[in-house]
């Protein structure tokens, strides 16, 4: 049973040997699953040296799925920490985990089994993975594999246990959800800024880029901004306030000033660039009162460093 329990809700349950529950960030989407009855996994045990990567042979029902959760700024470690003490929580011991360096880097990402693109994205530069079993005789086996891009978090689960049937999954959630509180707009339809928008309210504009020192946002395209600009086009009453965000570098007052020009910068941008009507926008900027990682890291001030899109309708 494998449950990231930091993260929003969004619940699927499995009746079958193989998985209980998985709870995942709201806003993550499936995009692949694979389900045998009677099928074999080699389950990653040790680091690729060059030339080969120790692995076991599982037999069982073997369940594989790859999920996208677009517009987070998490970090792949972050990401696998909720992952990692759920299985723990679940009374699995952790046969090996390793990071980008330490599991092989290349060797390993290409001799071990990886859904493919554009379902799971492998950033060879920045991935996580980890391998666990339940002891004894349990033939339960389980591993999660993390990364992500500049704009989204992808994480693949691959979970074998007894041999047997693999019923299609129930989908629920952490509250039960009656036809008023349901959204009108239909998830598939939204794309993954209106899927963040409309079940978590914000979306982390995770690629954009300004330039150094400034608040001036950098030239060029960001499929951000492409994806905010139509959510907002085809939902003319919804309006977003863009909320800039820094690290806790320099006194409050001048980080809560740069992050309200970038905010301001990126407004100006979808206003030009991409035609959204100024009415459904305002920029606001925080400083560094809203952090999504520690500041003590180069890697948490980077991601601290970033605008959000809030959405402020309420009907």
């Amino acid at each position: 049973m494998i449950r990231p329990a930091p993260f929003a809700l969004a619940c699927l349950w499995l009746a079958s040997p193989v998985a209980a529950e998985v709870l995942l960030p709201s806003g993550a989407a499936l995009r692949f699953e694979e389900r045998e009855t009677g099928g074999t996994y080699d389950l990653p045990i040790g680091a690729h040296n060059g030339d080969v990567m120790p692995t076991i042979r599982t037999e069982g029902a073997v369940l594989t799925r790859a999920y996208r959760i677009g517009g987070t700024g998490q970090s792949s470690y972050q990401i696998m920490l909720g992952f990692r003490q759920q299985l723990i929580d679940d009374g699995y011991d952790i046969l090996f985990e390793c990071d980008e360096d330490s599991c092989g880097g290349y060797d390993f990402r290409f001799d071990t089994d990886v859904v493919h693109e554009p379902e799971m994205h492998v950033d060879l530069g920045d991935f996580m993975f980890l391998s666990a079993h339940v002891p004894g005789d349990s033939g339960m086996f389980a591993s999660v594999l993390v990364s992500r891009s500049a704009s989204a978090g992808y994480i693949q689960v691959i979970e074998v246990g007894p041999r047997g049937e693999l019923p299609d999954p129930t989908v629920t959630s952490s509250k039960a959800e009656t036809p008023e509180t349901q959204t009108a707009v239909p998830q598939e339809a939204l794309g993954d800024v209106g899927q963040a928008m409309e079940s978590v309210g914000r979306y982390v504009l995770t690629d954009l880029r300004f330039e150094t020192g400034s608040s001036a946002l950098g030239d060029g395209t960001y499929d951000s901004l492409t994806d905010l600009a139509a959510y907002l086009k085809s939902h003319p009453t919804r309006r977003v306030a863009l909320v800039g965000h820094t690290d806790a570098e320099g006194p409050l007052s001048a980080n809560i000033a740069i992050s309200k020009r970038r905010a301001t910068s990126v407004l100006e941008r979808l206003v030009t660039a991409h035609g959204v009507p100024s009415s459904q926008l305002e920029a606001e900027g925080i400083g560094y009162l809203s952090p999504l990682a520690s500041n003590q890291s180069d890697e948490g001030r980077t991601f601290n460093r970033r605008v959000e899109a809030i959405l402020v309708t309420t009907d």
